[in-house]
């Protein structure tokens, strides 16, 4: 029996880890990790600091190349699981060729293992096809949409409503969605917020939640759009890439 650990290692703060991350990260014996190209060695350079500064047992760390990825298909869902299809060959063979049986493998996921992570999903598959050969188990994490909560000091829902977390696309295709007053959304790399007609909605805008590099923002939406496309765009050149999270609220009274 062979055992991965999904770890969520928060948003981006080496404080947000939690006792139970540090727990497990020192259950492992080998790291499974991605390489995700220069633009993003930052991210690379924080896992190995959180490594160093918390896993006192021996361990290694295997490292393989993302597999390349269409971020411009029309066919959105597809082009995803075409993607995570060859990440699930990375996995498999880094796993059959690195972990031995009876060792502990461990994958370091930003934010929350549930929370728009793939990782589970693609374990879960390799695991299917060798009944009884692993446990896999998750430990939570801070994710983006808890730290910008306490950022903007907010308490996500309000008294008995709902909260809806979507994407960029979603939001960009559908508008504000109906019934409903406050939406977190992720995975925006298009600005939709900005094309909304809306004009009671409030925005509360973060990226690089958690890291040296935080920006926040937040106001009546169409009075601080503009603003937000501008410190998202001069960001995102100066970085090569920015993951942002913000919450649209509707001004409701309550």
């Amino acid at each position: 029996m062979r055992t991965l650990l999904v770890i969520g290692i928060g948003a981006g703060d080496p404080e947000h880890l939690t006792l139970a991350a540090v727990t497990a990260m020192n259950r492992v014996d080998v790291f499974f990790t991605i390489d995700k190209g220069e633009r993003k060695s930052d991210l690379a350079g924080l896992r190995a600091e959180l490594l160093a500064r918390h896993v006192t047992r021996p361990h290694r760390v295997v490292v393989a190349p993302d597999p390349p990825r269409d971020r411009a298909a029309e066919a959105y869902a597809e082009a995803v699981v075409d993607w995570q299809s060859r990440r699930e060959q990375v996995y498999a063979e880094m796993i059959d060729t690195e972990l031995g049986d009876g060792a502990v493998g461990g994958f370091l996921v930003w934010g929350d293992p549930a929370l728009y992570d793939g990782t589970l999903r693609i374990l879960d598959r390799i695991v299917a096809r060798a009944p009884g050969e692993y446990e896999v188990v998750s430990i939570p994490g801070i994710s983006s949409v808890q730290v910008l909560a306490a950022r903007h000091r907010l308490i996500l829902n309000r008294v008995g409503s709902p909260v809806l977390v979507t994407t960029g696309r979603r939001l960009a295709a559908e508008g504000m969605p109906s019934g409903v007053d406050d939406v977190v959304v992720m995975l925006d790399s298009g600005n939709a917020f900005a094309d909304l007609p809306d004009t009671d909605l409030d925005l509360y805008w973060g990226a690089y939640l958690g890291t040296p590099d935080e920006v926040l923002r937040h106001g009546d939406l169409q009075a601080v759009k503009d603003d937000v496309r501008r410190v998202w765009a001069e960001h995102r050149a100066r970085k090569g890439w920015i993951m942002d999270t913000y919450l649209l609220r509707r001004r409701t009274g309550t």
